[in-house]
């Protein structure tokens, strides 16, 4: 997870009850528990068979792409999706400190983007993998304070409830809440088939499969697949929780109202409100805010690590055939990481902008990208390097078609992005391998010894 758990997640649940937050966990929740059960162990194996090293290395090497387009083609997209995202961590770190300090939003941004990047520059992959350890365990305490203190503050669970009850449509799933105003929408079926289908973009999540084609020992899976599992259910259930919390606050007046974006710093509030205690207090304030920082930071290194190489390794060295020794492809690695986070940091400089749907966004165009040509090239041997290409550029630019375009439509055509685009993807990746020639031997060859183990 990212800033998104701590920040957005909380501020949608704050805004309009439970109904969007809840079935985007549900979704995550399934997608995280099904990635992990039939990827994992697949694409750790067919990565190894190959001596792939990134996503779009395995693509070309599964496909037989000798050209490396579709190494071209996955690094390109990789760094479009992954500079909105990397904005939106930056973001998030920005608002906490002008929320929390008052320090000058532009200033806090830079500040928090130096201070990942240097870290991800100088320590590479081993510090990225060390730090989310440790960042992830900051994250799961700040959740567990801010929980309790808010309900305290709030004057009681029973308190809590018949605050979120007053609001129609707040604890519902079937409907949601309309902000600042009396009444409730319906939460349609197809609604909620959209909003289930975050789930979907785990298939495509390049800093996720990385983590995957690292795994040493594949005997650890099972494990790492139940605890990822109930991690996930907790914590989203816990952020969907904080805002209705939150909102107990503000009526309340322990907090302010919040409204908008700034629905978003619930916690970075709540925290403000528990420093001013005592010390004690002030300590755990501090280990809230430490926890948003990783989660920040734990998405945006790996982010920006998975970019730096689809920009020295994919584009320069096996698209573009340069021969670059280790020492200068560091060096190349490490001016991307730089540039990519300036321009996540202009992208950023809007201090209204929303975690949320910026992460939504992001999310949605991996997703529907990556997503269906990594399902088809792990578990269906007749797709080819055809299908593969076309289904991957259908998702990617789906995607903006969808988002600014379709969307604007309204009525069935108003739904999340990703369900759309990944299934049209889909489509278009089968289409297209079953009109073109069947995979080489040799290629056919690789995936049934793949299979075999």
């Amino acid at each position: 997870m990212s800033s998104w758990l701590l920040m957005g997640l909380p501020g949608v649940a704050y805004l309009s009850g439970i109904a969007e937050a809840g079935w985007t966990a549900i979704g995550l929740a399934v997608g995280t528990y099904v990635n992990w059960l039939i990827v994992s162990k697949k694409i750790r194996r067919y990565t190894s068979q190959l001596h792939a090293l990134t996503l779009p290395d395995f693509f070309s090497k599964r496909y037989g792409d000798d050209q490396n387009i579709l190494t071209c083609v996955s690094a390109v997209i990789i760094i479009i999706f992954f500079i909105p995202y990397t904005a939106s961590g930056f973001a998030a770190c920005a608002k906490l400190f002008n929320t929390l300090f008052g320090v000058n939003y532009m200033a806090a941004l830079f500040i928090s983007a130096a201070i990942i990047v240097l870290y991800c520059t100088l320590g590479g992959f081993l510090a990225v993998s060390t730090t989310d350890l440790i960042q992830g365990i900051t994250m799961s305490i700040a959740l567990i304070i801010v929980i309790c203190f808010g309900i305290f503050t709030a004057g009681g669970f029973e308190h809590v409830i018949a605050n979120a009850q007053a609001l129609p449509g707040y604890l519902s799933m079937m409907r949601s809440y309309v902000p600042g105003t009396d009444y409730d929408t319906p939460y349609s079926a197809l609604t909620i088939v959209s909003t289930l289908a975050w789930g979907l973009g785990y298939f495509g999540m390049p800093h996720i499969l990385l983590r995957f084609m690292a795994i040493e020992d594949e005997k650890k899976l099972s494990l790492s697949r139940r605890i990822a599992t109930v991690w996930v259910v907790i914590s989203m259930a816990v952020a969907v929780f904080i805002g209705i919390v939150g909102y107990s606050m503000s009526q309340a007046s322990v907090i302010p109202a919040l409204e908008g974006s700034s629905s978003e710093t619930i916690i970075v509030q709540i925290a403000s409100v528990l420093s001013k205690y005592n010390i004690l207090t002030a300590l755990l304030a501090g280990i809230i805010l430490a926890g948003i920082l990783a989660a920040t930071m734990s998405t945006a290194d790996s982010q920006l690590l998975a970019a730096a190489s689809s920009i020295s390794q994919n584009l320069l060295q096996d698209f573009g055939k340069k021969k670059i020794d280790t020492k200068t492809s560091v060096k190349i690695a490490r001016i991307t990481v730089m540039i990519i986070s300036l321009i996540s940091v202009l992208l950023a400089s809007n201090p209204d902008s929303s975690v949320f749907e910026i992460v939504s966004f992001a999310w949605a165009g991996f997703g529907a990208a990556f997503g269906p040509i990594v399902l088809c090239a792990l578990f269906w041997k007749r797709s080819n390097k055809w299908g593969a290409l076309c289904g991957m550029i259908t998702g990617g630019a789906m995607i903006f078609i969808w988002k600014y375009g379709i969307a604007g439509l309204g009525g069935v055509f108003a739904i999340y992005e990703l369900l759309p685009a990944f299934l049209l993807a889909t489509l278009v990746n089968i289409i297209v391998s079953l009109m073109t020639a069947e995979p080489s031997q040799e290629i056919l060859a690789v995936y049934d010894k793949v299979n075999r183990k």
